[in-house]
């Protein structure tokens, strides 16, 4: 029995099942923030959320196929299994980590956004007292 071929054959319907259900929760939950960084502009805040979404696909994706190779012969199925484990440990460690840098970055754009509101709310509010 082949067991690099098979090893293969999980990593990769694996590591893509995990990136798209990944995938999928951040671009349906991430609409949300999206929205209000951009002021309520939800065709822009879409856009985005969509560029997004094929960046996230393209980086990991990308990723697993350039750390598909494995550099040894695979003897058994323990050792498949074991393989197999750190590759796809490796995977969700990058998954985690892209997560946490996208909430990082939209908590600092929602910031952002809340400050540009409260400044354009004390001009307005300035301009009708005359000030």
């Amino acid at each position: 029995m082949n067991y690099i071929v098979i090893l293969y054959m999980l990593y990769l319907l694996l590591t893509i099942s995990i990136t798209v259900w990944v995938a999928h929760t951040l671009f349906k939950n991430g609409k949300v923030f999206l929205i209000d960084i951009f002021h309520g502009n939800k065709e822009l805040a879409d856009a985005v959320n969509n560029l997004l979404w094929v960046g996230f696909y393209l980086v990991n994706i990308g990723y697993a196929i350039y750390t598909l190779r494995v550099g040894y012969v695979v003897e058994s199925q323990r050792e498949m299994i074991e393989v197999l484990s750190m590759k796809l440990g490796a995977i969700i460690l990058t998954l985690g980590c892209m997560h946490f840098l996208n909430m990082f970055i939209f908590f600092r754009l929602r910031k952002r956004a809340m400050m540009d509101k409260r400044q354009e709310q004390f001009y307005d509010y300035s301009k009708m007292n005359g000030g």
